[in-house]
């Protein structure tokens, strides 16, 4: 049963920083392309960074510079670390990953406020 279970959200200050963590199971996670969306209440979940199984990113225009996306693939486990985090980040960060297959975690909350 494959399962991705999200770690790293809460309150932040403006310009503070979080990093979140996503632990896959059930799925050989070297072979997948990993992701972290986010999404506020009544709009569209957007990617907020991509990472292939070669290491290659993509970020959306919004937290490049600020955040960056990593993998272990040793632990099964992709990273999002987010810095100089603004308000405007507030969301639920949902990991997600493909090959083939699509999988959701169940999400995490950021929120940054003063």
């Amino acid at each position: 049963q494959v399962q991705l279970v999200e770690s790293g959200g809460g309150l932040v200050q403006p310009g503070g920083s979080l990093r979140l963590s996503c632990v896959a199971s059930g799925l050989v996670f070297s072979d997948y392309y990993w992701a972290w969306y986010r999404q506020v209440p009544g709009q569209k979940r957007e990617l907020v960074a991509g990472i292939n199984s070669g290491g290659g990113t993509n970020y959306a225009d919004s937290v490049q510079g600020r955040f960056t996306i990593s993998r272990d693939n040793g632990k099964n486990t992709v990273l999002l670390q987010m810095n100089s985090l603004k308000p405007e980040d507030t969301a639920v960060y949902y990991c997600y990953g493909e090959m083939f297959k699509k999988w959701w975690g169940q999400g995490t909350q950021v929120t940054v406020s003063s």
